[in-house]
C-alpha cells in the first residue's frame, strides 16, 4: 500500500530536502504551496515542485488570515511577522488537503533553532498542536530531534533514514543536497521572503492596525506600494516611487474596494502619482500636491499643476511645494 503525504513546499531548500528525503523511502507526495499577498518569490516553488516531480497546488490566503496579523496569539517577531500563528493557519489549511485526499501526514521542511521567531522546540510543538496535527506533522530534516509522529511509529516512515539537522547553518544542507543530487546550480538561494518580517515595513502596518480600525484586503494591498506619509490621524498620502508604483496606485484607486479619496496626478511636468486615503479635503490635497513636488524634477520655471480626480470628477490645479512636516511622519 502507497503511503501518502502533504507536504507544504516554499521552494527553499529546505522543503525541497523534505520531500526528497520521503520520496526516497518511498512516499507518494502531493505538495501545496500557501500564498499571501506578503511572500516574495512566487516562482520558486512552482519551479520546484517541477524539480521534484510532485503535483503542486497554490492555497491562497483568504481575508480571515488578515486577522492573524491584527491580532496574533503567540505575537509579532522583529518585524511585524506573526510567525508562529502563520504556520498555524498554513498547516490547519495542509490538515484539510490532507483529509481530502486521504493521505496520513503533513510534512514540513522546518529546522530546529533555524528561524528564532517560529523553530524553536516550543514553537514547533504549539504549530502542531493548535493545527489540529500533533503526531501527524512530520519534520524530517529534524525529526531525530522531535519527538516520534504516528507514521514513524506505525513504521511507515523509516526514522533512521531521516536527520538530526539544527541551527542556522547551510552547510549540513547543502551537503545532503548534492548527497540527493542535485547540482549546485538548481539549489535556491535564501530568499528575502516574507515583507511581514522586514522592519522597514512594520511601521506601516502598525500605522495602519492603530489608526484604520475598519481595515481590509485592499489597505494592505496598498501599504506594499509607495512611499506612505501621515498627513493626520484620520488622512494620508501615499506617493509613487516609480512609475510601476504610480500606475499600482491607479490600479488600487480604481477598485470597487478602493478607500482612495482622490488621485493626483502631473498634468505639466514629471512627477509621482499621489493618492490620499481619508477625507480629501483642501488641506490634506494641498499637501499631497506639495509632496509631490517635493519628489519630482520641477524646475520651477512655470507653474506646476496636477490633475485631481475624486468623487466629484477631475479638476486642473496649481501646486506649491512643501517640505515633509515631520519626517517621522513617512511610514
Amino acid at each position: 500500500m502507497t503511503i501518502k503525504a502533504v507536504a507544504l513546499l516554499s521552494g527553499g531548500l529546505d522543503s525541497i530536502l523534505a520531500i526528497r528525503a520521503l520520496q526516497l523511502q518511498g512516499i507518494e507526495i502531493a505538495a501545496v504551496n500557501f500564498r499571501t499577498q506578503f511572500v516574495c518569490c512566487r516562482e520558486t516553488a512552482s519551479q520546484a515542485a517541477q524539480m521534484l516531480g510532485v503535483p503542486l497546488s497554490v492555497l491562497a490566503a483568504d481575508d480571515s488570515y488578515l486577522d492573524v496579523i491584527r491580532k496574533p496569539r503567540f505575537g509579532y517577531g522583529r518585524g511585524v511577522n506573526p510567525c508562529v500563528d502563520c504556520r498555524i493557519f498554513m498547516f490547519v489549511r495542509a490538515r484539510e488537503v490532507m483529509d481530502e485526499l486521504g493521505a496520513s501526514f503533513v510534512v514540513s521542511g522546518e529546522v530546529l533553532g533555524q528561524r528564532p521567531m517560529s523553530q524553536k522546540r516550543r514553537d514547533l510543538m504549539t504549530i502542531a498542536r493548535h493545527s489540529g496535527l500533533e503526531g501527524r506533522l512530520l519534520r524530517p530534516l529534524s525529526a531525530k530531534l522531535l519527538p516520534a509522529t504516528i507514521a514513524e511509529l506505525r513504521g511507515e516512515v523509516d526514522r533512521n533514514r531521516l536527520y538530526d539537522f539544527t541551527g542556522r547553518s547551510r552547510k549540513g544542507l547543502i551537503a545532503l543536497a548534492r548527497e540527493f543530487g542535485f547540482p549546485d546550480q538548481d539549489l535556491p538561494t535564501p530568499s528575502t521572503g516574507c515583507m511581514l518580517t522586514q522592519q522597514s515595513f512594520a511601521p506601516r502596518v502598525f500605522d495602519l492596525l492603530r489608526l484604520d480600525v475598519d481595515n481590509n484586503a485592499w489597505d494592505f494591498e496598498l501599504l506594499k506600494v509607495g512611499r506612505h506619509v501621515r498627513f493626520d490621524a484620520a488622512t494620508k498620502v501615499v506617493i509613487g516611487r516609480k512609475e510601476a508604483e504610480n500606475e499600482a496606485l491607479r490600479r488600487l484607486a480604481a477598485q470597487s474596494a478602493s478607500k482612495a479619496s482622490a488621485v493626483l496626478v502631473p498634468e505639466n511636468f514629471l512627477g509621482p502619482t499621489a493618492m490620499v486615503v481619508g477625507p480629501a479635503t483642501e488641506e490634506a490635497i494641498d499637501f499631497a500636491g506639495g509632496l509631490i513636488l517635493r519628489f519630482c524634477r520641477n524646475d520651477g520655471t512655470e507653474p506646476a499643476q496636477v490633475a485631481i480626480q475624486n468623487s466629484a470628477g477631475s479638476e486642473l490645479r496649481a501646486i506649491n511645494r512643501h517640505e515633509l512636516a515631520d519626517a517621522a511622519a513617512t511610514l
